[in-house]
């Protein structure tokens, strides 16, 4: 993982644990075949492209609240219909 990649994304997400989330998130996403929304000459690794899409503006995030959590956690909201606070979302 490059820093000045981690440090560019630091200033756009400034919790280390929410990047940390939304960093993971994005990496399972292109590992399982996703688009990245950055271009880039040189081979990156999944990591160093999220880190570039956060920088970029590209991936957004919103928090969930203690209500909305908790619900998905006992099953009463289903991921697929659970609001964008529950995953990252990729903006083109």
């Amino acid at each position: 993982m490059r820093n000045d990649y981690l440090q560019s994304a630091l200033k756009v997400i400034d919790d280390p644990t929410i990047l940390i989330n939304v960093v993971s998130h994005r990496v399972k996403q292109l590992r399982r075949g996703h688009r990245a929304l950055v271009e880039s000459l040189e081979k990156l690794s999944a990591e160093d492209i999220a880190l570039r899409e956060i920088a970029e503006g590209k991936i957004t995030f919103e928090v969930a609240t203690i209500v909305e959590a908790t619900a998905t956690q006992r099953g009463s909201v289903s991921y697929a219909s659970a609001s964008s606070a529950q995953k990252p979302a990729a903006h083109s």
